[in-house]
């Protein structure tokens, strides 16, 4: 079963709407191994927007596995369809609904393609 092996240490920058991760963060994943999202990397935690029916049911959940699906987007790591699975189950990882994971995964899976770097794109 896929987990964190490490807790989430952050920090919020100036801008007030990213944070700096204070120590390396590591994701046990079933078909990718260990996941190691390196120290000093940003995120903003789940880009939701700021619609008031949305944003109550997804907008202040999931941080850990929104950083680590931040890092893969990022670094191109794995295809998007796994880094979009990995989302997804490390959120039921920490806990999250079900249908709250699905809800939350659905929507990197219809918004996120333009975010997603491709490794050839480096």
């Amino acid at each position: 079963m896929s987990r964190f092996v490490t807790a989430l240490q952050v920090e919020l920058q100036g801008d007030r709407k990213t944070w700096k991760l204070l120590s390396e963060f590591v994701y046990e994943d079933t078909e990718h191994g260990r996941i190691v999202v390196a120290r000093g990397f940003e995120t903003d935690f789940a880009s939701v927007p700021r619609i008031p029916v949305v944003f109550d049911l997804v907008g202040a959940y999931g941080h850990a596995a929104a950083t680590l699906h931040d890092w893969l987007y990022s670094s191109g790591l794995v295809p998007r369809k796994s880094a979009d699975r990995i989302f997804r189950e490390a959120l039921r990882a920490t806990g999250i609904a079900r249908w709250r994971a699905w809800l939350m995964w659905a929507g990197v899976r219809f918004g996120g393609s333009s975010h997603y770097r491709h490794p050839d794109s480096f």
